[in-house]
């Protein structure tokens, strides 16, 4: 526990909570002010109906019905693609068991991909394929599958993504990675080699843009943010911020929506290969500039003033952000007041993903992992309902994830999710006064790089997050 930075929080009057965030340079704080009234605002007038019927024009001729299905096929596929792995490596035959510990080595696996080696074990558990024994914390009795029946496996991999309208590339991607998942556990090969050959972006594309779970997350997006623009109306451009913006998946369907509006939209990614690849794709919109940033830096600072978006659009990244809050509150604060923040997020574990696309989110070995409520739990994806509560606390009144569990895609867990910016609470302490206060009351060294207001704190699971109230 940081002792002097609490006794010197004590002394400033609008702090009444704090939770001291690591795993950036110098640490980041999140400050709270006297606990607000607990009951959320009425999310106001939200075009539910034309956002859903956006969504559904975009996938108009595809049997929604169909999509469970389809997402289970998959889901069953990696399952036997992780036993597989499991059972070459000799780890469960003739009796053996083994705890998660001795899995990972025996697999050879990289430190920092352990916990997708955990994740298949207790999924494989989950699925009645292997056993644990919670005494002894030992698994055993694998349900592994024969040449044959692996084989059938792929065949029916390949219907799947016909049926979820994935391009031949990200089938190809798929078994590849299946294919090559010992090595690829091992760090001697990177996902990124099978993810973008020859350096061609066709495959992301695939996962981010063309299936029907993404094209209709996409659209519904792009309809959220045309009646953004169409309720602030008004002179002077609408400014939007895109981050993590990858290979533009929602990029499109967004400029498309906003084709007669004047636009201020800045297209930005961490990676310099994305920004490349986008300056040559959209050379023809005006009004689109391109630019570097790390959701998991401060915002501030990164070519960016308080106040200067009317619009956020964060599409499949805010996941990746080590510690949601504070990227929220981050983001939150480049906000105009009122301003919407557009999220589209995978609320839902997909196993084929573990064992694909989630070799990418495993921290590099100078890099942490997540310090939220995350933290400790071998997981990347929030549920809808717990980004409703990241929203809330980070200061956004949080309006309704979409699409709706009854609707048909619900099964495939991909959600456009949105927060308006709520008004500044008197309660809430001004992050901009805070590090002067503690200048003259903490020396450097114990003094944070990074200060964030929220409205409330949510309790991690790490014990290197800390957190104290005053009252």
């Amino acid at each position: 526990m940081n002792e002097p930075l609490s006794a010197a929080l004590t002394t400033l009057p609008d702090v009444a909570a704090w939770q001291w965030v690591p795993g950036t340079p110098g640490g980041t704080l999140l400050v709270a002010g006297r606990q607000r009234d607990t009951r959320r605002a009425a999310p106001g007038t939200v075009p539910v109906d034309e956002v859903i019927a956006v969504g559904d024009a975009s996938v108009a001729g595809r049997d929604l019905t169909t999509l469970p299905r389809l997402t289970r096929l998959l889901d069953e596929v990696a399952l036997l693609a992780m036993a597989r792995t499991l059972d070459r490596a000799n780890l469960f035959r003739q009796g053996r068991e083994h705890d998660a510990a001795h899995a990972v080595e025996a697999l050879g696996t990289a430190p920092r991909h352990a916990w997708i080696v955990r994740r298949w074990l207790t999924t494989l558990t989950a699925e009645k394929r292997l056993d644990h024994d919670t005494a002894t914390g030992r698994y055993r009795d694998l349900v592994a599958p024969d040449r044959a029946e692996y084989a059938r496996a792929r065949r029916t991999l390949r219907e799947a993504c016909r049926g979820l309208d994935y391009p031949p590339s990200m089938t190809r991607f798929f078994l590849a990675a299946a294919d090559r998942l010992p090595a690829l556990l091992r760090d001697e090969t990177g996902l990124q080699d099978v993810l973008f050959p020859g350096g061609g972006t066709d495959t992301a594309e695939g996962n981010y843009r063309d299936n029907i779970p993404s094209r209709w997350a996409n659209h519904a997006a792009a309809a959220l943010i045309a009646d953004e623009a169409r309720a602030r109306g008004g002179p002077g451009p609408l400014r939007i911020l895109e981050v993590g913006a990858g290979v533009g998946g929602t990029t499109l369907p967004v400029l498309g929506a906003l084709a007669h509006t004047e636009l201020d939209y800045l297209f930005t990614d961490v990676s310099r290969f994305f920004l490349g690849s986008a300056q040559s794709a959209f050379t023809d919109h005006p009004g689109l500039r391109f630019a570097l940033f790390d959701i998991n830096a401060a915002p501030v600072g990164q070519g960016l003033a308080v106040g200067s978006r009317d619009v956020i659009l964060a599409a499949n990244v805010l996941h990746n952000a080590r510690h949601i809050g504070c990227a929220l509150a981050g983001l939150r604060e480049l906000l105009e007041p009122g301003g919407l923040l557009v999220l589209i997020e995978s609320c839902r574990e997909h196993y084929q993903a573990l064992t694909s696309m989630y070799l990418l989110m495993s921290p590099a070995a100078d890099e942490g992992w997540f310090t939220d409520l995350r933290a400790g739990q071998d997981r990347v994806f929030l549920t809808a309902e717990e980004w409703t509560d990241q929203l809330d606390a980070a200061g956004f009144d949080p309006l309704p994830a979409l699409p709706g569990d009854e609707h048909p895609l619900a099964a495939a867990g991909q959600r456009v999710l949105a927060g308006r910016v709520r008004p500044a609470s008197t309660h809430r302490p001004d992050p901009a006064g805070i590090p002067a206060a503690l200048a003259g009351r903490l020396p450097a060294s114990h003094r944070p790089a990074r200060v964030h207001a929220v409205d409330r704190l949510i309790p991690s699971s790490a014990t290197t997050t800390e957190i104290g109230a005053f009252r």
